[in-house]
């Protein structure tokens, strides 16, 4: 067994103290972060620059000794890797070139010629596994295959995912086809990380809780499900999360669905309920609100021990419901840890 608190808890370790990590924990909330990022010049060349990912990855391990590093990267790399363009605009995020037919399905890169692109994002796991402290779990991850094509058929995030909703709704072939490739592809991005020294692997699925009913059940479990088993059939052992943002009542029995080891959870659902709920299922990660990142005070004491309080009869993995925002203060996450590690 290993002496890694995060690694313990995956394996359905039920911890004293449970371990911590950070959605976005390298990110505009830290100032260092902000200081690489301008050195960098912007974002995409930040993550293509194995050294500079690398500092970034390990500025909030110095700073909070987190349990776990999750590597710098951006799930939109993966469909840039398939020969997507993709572009940051300023203040408004990720655009890029759409697919949004067979025709186009047919101008993308299989899922073997991806790794000359993504071979930086390797090195940067390398150079991570060399560098965290021993007792530091290293996270790699990807989007999942429906969050993914959302953006690659609108050309930009949206809030209702409309028009991945449509293609879906009106050439169901295509967009199957979408989905089996970022799946395929998927797959081979994870086990590149792994080889590299990822000893973990996340898949969020950001925008899982608008897909309804049997389209849940095909485009959220099902790609996890592929994903995951091939993952462990060429990894034996390697422990997997899987994040189906506000899956509301689809979080109750998706680790069975589809063999992950740990479900992360937002929000959306209280710690309670997701005791009584997931956990029985095995580990689950987080969840509480990152505004308190922002508000601090009693009201972020009395919230983490409400979390820990939660789940400490079952494999937990302390973390927030989505990311740390960029108005976070840096003060109020290490409130966070020393409430999880004090009491």
């Amino acid at each position: 067994m290993s002496d890694k608190t995060i690694l313990r808890a995956l394996k359905g370790e039920t911890l004293p103290t449970p371990p911590v990590w950070m959605m976005r924990q390298a990110g505009r909330y830290l100032p260092e972060y902000r200081a690489t990022r301008a050195q960098a010049g912007d974002f995409l060349s930040l993550c293509y620059n194995s050294e500079l990912a690398a500092e970034v990855t390990l500025q909030p391990i110095r700073r909070y000794g987190f349990d776990a590093a999750i590597l710098f990267a951006d799930i939109l790399l993966l469909p840039q890797a398939l020969g997507a363009d993709l572009w940051f605009e300023t203040g408004e995020g990720p655009r890029m070139s759409t697919v949004t037919s067979a025709e186009g399905l047919k101008t993308l890169k299989g899922k073997d010629d991806i790794h000359d692109t993504l071979a930086p994002v390797y090195e940067t796991v390398r150079i991570l596994s060399r560098e965290l402290p021993k007792e530091t779990t290293l996270i790699g991850f990807c989007g999942a295959p429906w969050t993914v094509a959302t953006y690659m058929i609108a050309g930009r995030g949206s809030k209702d995912q409309a028009a991945a909703h449509a293609l879906k709704d009106t050439d169901r072939e295509t967009f199957a086809a979408i989905i089996d490739l970022l799946t395929d592809a998927s797959i081979e991005y994870l086990s590149k990380q792994v080889e590299a020294g990822a000893e973990v692997v996340k898949i969020f699925d950001s925008w899982a809780g608008s897909l309804k009913g049997q389209d849940f059940t095909d485009f959220a479990v099902e790609p996890t499900r592929r994903m995951i088993a091939e993952l462990k059939r060429r990894h034996p052992g390697l422990p997997i999360i899987a994040f189906p943002r506000e899956a509301g009542e689809g979080y109750i029995g998706f680790a069975k669905a589809t063999g992950a080891d740990c479900v992360a959870l937002d929000n959306s659902v209280t710690p309670e309920w997701a005791a009584a709920n997931v956990q029985i299922d095995g580990c689950v990660q987080g969840n509480m609100d990152p505004r308190h990142m922002v508000t601090g005070g009693d009201e972020l004491i009395e919230a983490t021990r409400r979390v820990v309080q939660a789940f400490r009869n079952g494999p937990h993995i302390f973390n927030l419901g989505h990311g740390i925002t960029p108005e976070a203060n840096p003060d109020n996450v290490s409130l966070m840890v020393e409430t999880i590690r004090n009491g």
